[in-house]
């Protein structure tokens, strides 16, 4: 993850958090809420970043300018009131009106706006956010008349020479839980705000094994003891760390087993980036918005408990 794209998505999760729908238990947050929400979530997602000024102006474009954008977004998807449109997506295409419109085009040029807004979807959308979201601000851009159309592209910024193969390395554990009760097979997944659901997972203490870290790990975060029974595969990616830059995070994945008893959802004194937890029959498994990469772990899982079942 770049650093600009980072900063980007902590602004999208601080307005996800504004945005949500109220209820009886949560009122509709004022835009002063805003500033608290954003506090939080820079120490929790961006602690050391030098890249706040970018962050707290867009947020300040996106949340003074709310009505205009959300007017612009209505003219350019007709057939979407703004309301019926998923909060992720709202806010993304703010986002990504606030850059093109109001952002100094030399920091960030139109294209450069558009990009960003459609890389967001895909990371945090569902499976047909990117043609959406590139398709408003397509239309918004083409109505502009396609200011910077024929700039040359700027080089981009690299982190060095070095092959992703030879990146720091943070390694993690992840779990698939399963619990049997009544005939019937039930997964435990962790919601996230971005509105997906995934598997809970941990980084390893130093010196220590994946297998100790999923038991260590997994009844903290959702509050059910569990025993391993085998390992599932593996992922890794490269994505940017605020302070050690870019590294490449390599996460193990097992499938393990668990009581079929009340699921807790870890406390912390600082609100991270999961909100709910919940069991689901397997038959009701892949209805699920997952993230790509962690689809064909939850496949494999499924296909070894329809064959024990």
């Amino acid at each position: 993850m770049s650093h600009r794209h980072l900063s980007r998505s902590v602004v999208l999760q601080t307005l996800f958090e504004w945005d949500f729908e109220p209820s009886a238990e949560k009122p509709a947050k004022s835009k002063e809420d805003v500033a608290e929400i954003f506090d939080r979530n820079i120490k929790e997602f961006a602690p050391d970043s030098k890249d706040k000024p970018f962050m707290q102006s867009l947020l300040n474009n996106v949340v003074g300018k709310k009505k205009d954008l959300d007017i612009i977004i209505e003219k350019a998807a007709p057939d979407w009131p703004i309301e019926k449109i998923s909060i992720v997506d709202r806010n993304i295409l703010r986002i990504g009106l606030a850059e093109l419109l109001f952002a100094d085009r030399d920091e960030v040029p139109p294209k450069v706006a558009i990009n960003e807004a459609i890389e967001l979807a895909k990371s945090f959308g569902g499976d047909t956010s990117g043609r959406f979201v590139n398709g408003v601000l397509g239309a918004v851009y083409r109505e502009m008349g396609e200011p910077g159309k024929d700039d040359p592209p700027k080089p981009r910024k690299k982190y060095g020479n070095v092959p992703d193969s030879e990146l720091p390395v943070e390694k993690l554990a992840g779990a698939v839980v399963y619990a049997k009760d009544s005939g019937e097979t039930y997964l435990a997944l962790v919601h996230d705000v971005f509105g997906h659901w995934t598997l809970s997972k941990g980084r390893l203490s130093e010196g220590e094994k994946y297998e100790d870290c999923i038991t260590r790990k997994v009844p903290l975060e959702i509050g059910v003891p569990v025993t391993i029974k085998e390992q599932l595969g593996s992922n890794s990616y490269s994505t940017f760390h605020p302070e050690r830059g870019k590294i490449r995070k390599e996460i193990n994945y097992f499938l393990v087993e668990a009581p079929y008893q009340e699921l807790t959802l870890e406390k912390k004194e600082e609100k991270g980036g999961l909100d709910d937890v919940r069991w689901f029959k397997l038959a009701d498994i892949l209805d699920l918005n997952f993230y790509d990469d962690i689809l064909p772990i939850v496949t494999k899982a499924l296909q070894i408990l329809a064959q024990t079942r």
